[in-house]
């Protein structure tokens, strides 16, 4: 006798698609009464002291244009809103370091982070293998995720995890570009949201 088949699969049985779709021409557009708004793009800021820096080439009709300055805190940021909007990124290994030998010193720099309207802490690895023991090194999985968690919760500075260095690409430059866009809106009197009704 045939098997019948189940036309809607299991949530169970869902898995995530191995290849991301490609980013957006733009991240988000801005209009009022269904008309888009003319708003100018932001300067993208990398940090000169960042290592294996995140590349913005793939967005750069996301930009005016891309700058290399040092950054008084962070590694990436906005031109014009250095001081208050601040992107700082790890990998996993740089976690790690800086959650353990390096730990009060990047304390501290969350701590200042946590002052800003604008802060984010973007980790380019999945949080499961932050998780995760780590071959060749004494730290623990647990210690470290609790120290996101109480960043999280004890300083109020969210932080995401991307599973790939690409995808942090594209989540760090949508970040700027959005912060950028609605301090411009706000500016410019148009309120904090994109659309009527809407965000």
């Amino acid at each position: 006798m045939p098997r019948k088949r189940t036309l809607i699969p299991s949530p169970l049985a869902w898995t995530m698609q191995p290849n991301p779709v490609p980013p957006p021409q733009l991240p988000v557009l801005a209009e009022r009464g269904g008309t888009q708004l003319r708003t100018p793009l932001p300067v993208a800021i990398v940090d000169t002291r960042e290592q294996n820096p995140l590349s913005f080439r793939r967005f750069k009709g996301w930009f005016a244009r891309i700058e290399e300055s040092a950054l008084p805190l962070g590694d990436y940021s906005v031109g014009g809103m250095e001081n208050s909007c601040v992107v700082e990124r790890k990998d996993l290994a740089d976690l790690i370091q800086s959650f353990t030998t390096n730990r009060q010193v990047f304390v501290r720099r969350l701590q200042r982070m946590s002052h800003l309207p604008h802060s984010l802490l973007v980790i380019t690895a999945p949080l499961a293998e932050i998780k995760t023991d780590y071959p060749y090194r004494a730290a623990n999985p647990n210690r470290i995720t609790q120290s996101l968690i109480a960043v999280l919760a004890g300083l109020r500075l969210p932080f995401i995890c991307t599973d790939t260095h690409e995808l942090g690409e594209e989540i760090v430059a949508s970040y700027l570009y959005q912060t950028f866009l609605y301090d411009w809106l706000e500016r410019n009197g148009h309120g904090r949201y994109l659309a009527d009704g809407d965000l």
